[in-house]
């Protein structure tokens, strides 16, 4: 067994990673996600290079998707384009969302003509197969008698991984003269996030291989963060000014649309509160808010007692959202001259493109706006120079234009969708068979150092390195 990594490794976007089955020569192999670069890592390279194929895809049975987020899956087009023709697994809530990003992503980067999309759409559909949470699988393996085969079948489970809808880490059986069991973490998501349960810990890992987003930092628990966040947006609106949240449409919109929902419902004596409009001015963050309602099975216990109390988190009086383009621009109009506090929820997370942009070149010179990042913001991304350079009285370039940042800047961690240092150390700790290696990925390299040590703290015996391309 080999793993070779095509992403991921030096930074947070990019994941793809290949398991090689076959001691003896890559007979067999498998691709865990494909996903696009952002940010820093495609700084120096010419865009076509990141986001063609560059490895040899011969040997892939099968491609094995963790969840749908843009940097998981937005190479998968390119994959299709090389050759690629074997079955894409995922979950059935991934399943049913990826056709969606997919198209998002074809009409952003590739192409407007809809018969094209269409023709690529039915191909990936072709291609899709929904498995259950908790069900092994057995994998296709070419079993070519010309080689020694070192394994003679493998398993595929997926897990519950708590990152966003559909979201899972993978257990991979190698069976042959003994039984190996190979663990991608995908995205894990943090413990105690509203809608989605928490990630249970595999029973066993013989090779782990995990994330480190913030492999160095802890996030603000979840009472402490929804307080802040409270009085944070009544000191950001005291003005009567604009709050901007970038995020990611998928995720993070619907756990703060969540969050929202919940201050609303405690704060029915605030004027404030009873007052605010909320604004997702986001179609793509819509139609995955339809698919979070469609899929309540998923939802933890908590936000099923909501439900079953009356209340719609999801969809709630104070919520608006925004479909057409010429309805986007209104908007900004609307806001640029009223006299109403307002909170608008753009993609993208990162500030790289998408609605987002629009309002924050209208909004950040303003000084009575605000901005407010709830998730990991990557290296080189516009999203991450805001919020170094923003609190400093900075500016930002935003397509090719400087724009001096005057509105106030803020930061709240506990809202990331991804697992922290303590998350990331229990997902091991609480293994009952625990690896002998682990390998770290999808961090930059301080997060993946600090995680490091952690690992090797607890497990001294564990073979513990950083994952290089």
């Amino acid at each position: 067994m080999r793993i070779l990594h095509h992403g991921a490794v030096n930074g947070v976007t990019g994941s793809c990673h290949q398991l090689d089955v076959n001691e003896s020569g890559a007979i067999s192999s498998y691709l865990i996600d494909c996903g696009l670069f952002q940010g820093a890592e495609t700084a120096g390279n010419a865009s076509a290079k990141q986001l063609q194929i560059d490895f040899d895809i011969s040997t892939i049975q099968a491609l094995v998707v963790t969840h749908c987020h843009i940097d998981h899956v937005g190479r998968i087009p390119y994959l299709i384009a090389a050759g690629f023709d074997k079955p894409i697994y995922a979950t059935e809530a991934t399943a049913a969302l990826l056709p969606l990003v997919i198209e998002d992503a074809l009409k952003i980067g590739v192409t407007r003509d809809k018969a094209l999309i269409a023709a690529f759409l039915a191909k990936l559909a072709s291609l899709i197969v929904p498995v259950k949470y908790h069900q092994w699988i057995a994998l296709p393996l070419n079993l070519t008698v010309k080689h020694k085969q070192d394994v003679s079948a493998v398993k595929l489970k997926f897990k519950p991984a708590g990152h966003i809808l559909g979201s899972a880490y993978i257990e991979f059986d190698l069976i042959g003269k003994a039984k190996h069991r190979v663990v991608f973490s995908g995205d894990l998501g943090a413990t105690y996030a509203p809608l989605l349960a928490s990630p249970r810990s595999p029973y066993r890992a013989d090779t782990l291989v995990i994330e480190s987003t913030y492999g160095d930092k802890n996030h603000q628990g979840r009472k402490h963060r929804s307080k802040l966040l409270k009085q944070l947006i009544e000191k950001c609106v005291a003005d009567k000014g604009v709050v901007l949240i970038p995020a990611f449409s998928i995720g993070r919109t619907q756990e703060l649309l969540y969050e929202f929902e919940q201050i609303i419902a405690k704060n029915q004596h605030n004027a404030i509160w009873q007052q605010i409009d909320i604004i997702v001015d986001s179609p793509m963050a819509a139609k995955f808010t339809q698919k979070y309602l469609e899929f309540q099975a998923l939802w933890d216990s908590e936000a099923k007692r909501v439900v079953n109390k009356g209340r719609h988190p999801l969809d709630f009086e104070q919520l608006y959202t925004i479909d057409s383009h010429q309805d986007h621009l209104a908007v900004i109009n609307y806001l640029s001259s009223r006299n109403k506090p307002a909170i608008v929820i753009a993609a993208s997370g990162m500030c790289s493109g998408g609605r987002m942009m629009n309002y924050l070149k209208r909004f950040l010179t303003e000084p009575t706006a605000d901005v407010l990042f709830v998730g990991y913001q990557a290296n080189g991304t516009p999203g991450r120079d805001i919020q170094t350079y923003g609190p400093k009285g900075g500016y930002v370039v935003l397509d090719e234009e400087r724009i001096d940042i005057k509105a106030g800047i803020h930061t709240i961690s506990g809202y990331s969708a991804h697992a922290d240092q303590t998350n990331l150390v229990n997902f091991v700790k609480r293994m009952h068979h625990k690896p002998k290696h682990i390998r770290i990925v999808h961090g930059d390299e301080d997060a993946k150092l600090a995680l490091a040590d952690k690992y090797r703290q607890l497990l001294p015996e564990c073979e513990v390195v950083i994952g290089k391309a």
